[in-house]
């Protein structure tokens, strides 16, 4: 499996392009936000010839879905999360002008609930979706057992953790369920978060200072 990152910068959030040698390929968290992000996307994915299978969200909060609207304009493409998040969608325009700008047009509705365990398929790749609840109530993990990756949207960063202050967040259950579900991991497993830059599993068992 290969990977592109792209790092969008309205609030800094990394997209990941997957794709194998079939050149079917899946979109995790398109936070495209500006135009020229949106397009920089676009012309990757057309320049390397992919065909796209999913879009999918690791959760919804505002900054990973600013892109889902245009991605589902050019590829065809619905939002695949989980379903406790959805309650967030229709927070994201009010979210953004507290913030102070708008959302890029309108929210896209969930066109496949994603369950724990449930699989995603592209090409000769598979990922598994895993509930990793706390920082929002229906985050997922995106787990490559063959590539040896996962995708951890903002459970998980190079030494910290998701917030859980936001609604339905839990710091507990965050815990909780990073110690239970992604800790149980091989320690050499590369964690490409939502934000920030890459790290692995056991680096963050030995080292991060929420669980020391």
């Amino acid at each position: 499996m290969k990977i592109k990152r792209f790092e969008f910068n309205m609030f800094p959030v990394n997209c990941y392009v997957l794709w194998d040698d079939t050149r079917e390929a899946v979109v995790i968290d398109p936070g495209c936000y500006y135009e020229e992000e949106k397009q920089s996307l676009k012309k990757f994915i057309l320049a390397e010839g992919l065909t796209l299978k999913h879009l999918l969200n690791t959760h919804l909060h505002l900054d990973h879905i600013f892109g889902n609207a245009f991605v589902q304009k050019e590829f065809g493409l619905s939002p695949e999360a989980n379903q406790a998040d959805e309650f967030w969608m229709d927070e994201a325009p009010k979210q953004s002008r507290m913030f102070g700008f708008e959302f890029p047009g309108p929210t896209v509705p969930i066109g496949e609930y994603l369950h724990d365990g449930d699989a995603v398929s592209f090409g000769h790749t598979r990922l598994e979706a895993i509930h990793v609840p706390g920082h929002s109530p229906g985050s997922l993990v995106y787990y490559s057992k063959a590539d040896n990756c996962v995708f951890s949207g903002d459970v998980l960063f190079q030494g910290s953790i998701g917030r859980a202050d936001l609604t339905g967040g839990n710091f507990d259950t965050l815990i909780e369920h990073i110690c239970s579900r992604l800790f149980v991991l091989p320690g050499e497993t590369i964690v490409y978060p939502g934000h920030g830059a890459p790290t692995t599993i056991g680096m963050e068992k030995a080292e991060n200072p929420f669980f020391r």
